[in-house]
Formats: structure tokens, C-alpha cells, sequence
């Protein structure tokens, strides 16, 4: 039987034609991610352009996701960073604004190099950045304006030391660690300080 190793995916520019055997489609990627990812304030879409964003303030937007990873990105210096997104717009009707509580519970990493699950239930990232989409005026809502964002640096450490829910952290609980929110521009050096609280 064949060892059917690990695929590590190449970047794509988005101009790479489907095709039907030899023969050219006249489709490429580019309209397969405007097809599939157009939604940004959708739940799942967001949480990937709030990875993006973060991403690329501190430096690590050159290569590809890696969904499989134990955490989300590796900034430049080898911090290890979990993002976690929330919004109080969704792209449903609502009655109201919703709550924002941003799940974070310990988790059994999986390793895709060997297809096997760890043994220990943990916070597998150094530090977890909470995005905000905080807007809360639907017709203004832009997720691509960065302004409209508020990041919560949060040292794992200090996520594991909490008394209440180790499952998730509301908005109020979050802001009492972690006073005010940083700037798109501020996360890099904010990230470098999270990782080192002991």
C-alpha cells in the first residue's frame, strides 16, 4: 500500500484555469473564491478575514492557511497566535445585536504530519488575539475597514489562570483583562508583549 504523506498546499495567484484534461475551461480560481468566499461577514468567512488581518499586521501573510494546524498563524519570531473573531452584525436577520462571548476551550492538538490526535487537552497557542468586528450600524458595516475592528491581545497564561468558564470568555470579562483594545497597527508589538507574561 502506498504512504499517502501530508499534501502541503502551494499559493495560488487566482488565475489558474480549471480545465477538462487538456482542454482550457474558461473559469479560474479567482471566481471559484468570489463564488465561495464573497460573504465576509458571514460567521466562518469572518473568522478567516480576521486571521488575514492579523496575518498581515504582523507579517506572516506570505504563505498559506494551514486549517490544520493546532493554531491559527506563527508570526515572524515563532509566537504561536489563536484568533478568535465575534461580531455583533451577522448576515441573518436579527431582532437584536448579538452577544459577544468568543469560545476558547483547551483542545486535543492533531498532528496532519502523522494523523494523530495529542494526548493532552491544552491551549495549544502562546497568545489568542480576540477580533471585534464591532460595528453596530448595519448600514455601515465594512468589515474591509479596519478601523471598524478591536483587538484583545490576551496572554494564553492568563486565559488558563481564570476562575470562571474555561470554555469561553465574554466581552466584559475579556475587557477586564485586558483594559482597551489594541490598533490594527499596535499588534505586532502587542503580540511580542503577550508572549512573554509568565
Amino acid at each position: 500500500m502506498t504512504d499517502l504523506g501530508r499534501i502541503h498546499p502551494e499559493r495560488k495567484t487566482g488565475s489558474e484555469l480549471f480545465h477538462s484534461g487538456n482542454r482550457e475551461l474558461d473559469f479560474d480560481i479567482l471566481s471559484f473564491w468570489r463564488w465561495s468566499a464573497s460573504d465576509i461577514v458571514s460567521n466562518a468567512t469572518r473568522g478567516v478575514l480576521a486571521e488575514h488581518l492579523i496575518a498581515n499586521a504582523i507579517g506572516a501573510a506570505d504563505g498559506v492557511r494551514d486549517e490544520w494546524a493546532p493554531y491559527d498563524l506563527e508570526d515572524p519570531r515563532g509566537i504561536s497566535i489563536e484568533v478568535k473573531s465575534a461580531a455583533y452584525i451577522q448576515s441573518w436577520k436579527q431582532e437584536r445585536l448579538s452577544s459577544i462571548i468568543f469560545n476558547c476551550p483547551k483542545t486535543l492538538a492533531w498532528d496532519p504530519e502523522t494523523n494523530r490526535l495529542g494526548t493532552e487537552k491544552r491551549r495549544q497557542a502562546k497568545v489568542y488575539v480576540f477580533a471585534l468586528l464591532a460595528c453596530k450600524d448595519q448600514t455601515a458595516l465594512d468589515p474591509l475597514d479596519v478601523p471598524q475592528w478591536e483587538f484583545y491581545v490576551v496572554p494564553t497564561v492568563l486565559l488558563n489562570r481564570r476562575e470562571r468558564s474555561q470554555h469561553s470568555i465574554s466581552l466584559k470579562s475579556l475587557r477586564d483583562l485586558h483594559d482597551e483594545p489594541v490598533a490594527y497597527d499596535g499588534l505586532r508589538d502587542a503580540i511580542w508583549k503577550a508572549a512573554q507574561h509568565e
